[in-house]
């Protein structure tokens, strides 16, 4: 059962029906109890970081997370889902984050000719092996909508950066806590072999 966490902000239905498309029994929950005993979690999020840490804090969501991320089960962050893994955010502001991956999210500087929000496809450059990205061809793309971006203190947990006027964490690991930057439920044939993938972990 993968269980996608309800707090308000996310596209909580694309991704349920791309999980359900695959064959897996999902359900969305604002439940922090269902949140506590889930085999897996799915954290997706869409919005600001600041309305997002609050509404997580607000409804008894963060120990349950990091419960389950501590027990080493699988879990799954997409795009802000990322970003709130992370110590602070300065998007709007300075924001405390879960705490659960040292480090912070900063905005794309800006630069001649570059646009932001960063919207659409992008190649990954894969540093090292995942199951969450088996079977995944190199030049593979993904779907991108972000202003901010996540630097972890410690490069050891990047498993995949991408390039918008420089380079930036687009996936991260530590043990079965995966999170990706791109909407794996919008990146078509790519995306839900990477669900699959989190699905049959």
């Amino acid at each position: 059962m993968i269980t996608i966490i309800d707090y308000g902000m996310g596209n909580l239905r694309s991704v349920q029906k791309a999980c359900e498309k695959l064959g897996f029994e999902t359900r969305i929950s604002a439940d922090a109890e269902e949140i506590a005993t889930a085999e897996k979690l799915i954290l997706p999020g869409v919005g600001a970081f600041r309305d997002a840490i609050s509404h997580l804090h607000e409804q008894g969501f963060v120990e349950p997370i990091k419960r389950h991320i501590e027990s080493n089960k699988p879990f799954l962050g997409i795009c802000l889902g990322l970003q709130l893994l992370f110590d602070r955010s300065y998007e709007d502001g300075e924001y405390e984050g879960l705490g659960i991956i040292p480090g912070e999210v900063v905005r794309f500087p800006a630069q001649p000719g570059l646009k932001v929000p960063h919207m659409g496809w992008n190649k990954l450059d894969l540093k090292q092996e995942t199951p969450l990205l088996n079977e995944i061809p190199t030049e593979a793309h993904f779907y991108f909508v972000h202003s901010y971006f996540v630097v972890p203190e410690d490069p050891s947990v990047i498993v995949a950066t991408s390039e918008h006027g420089e380079e930036f964490c687009a996936v991260i690991r530590r043990g079965q806590l995966f999170a990706t930057q791109f909407h794996p439920e919008k990146s078509q044939r790519v995306g839900l072999k990477l669900l699959d993938n989190f699905g049959k972990l």
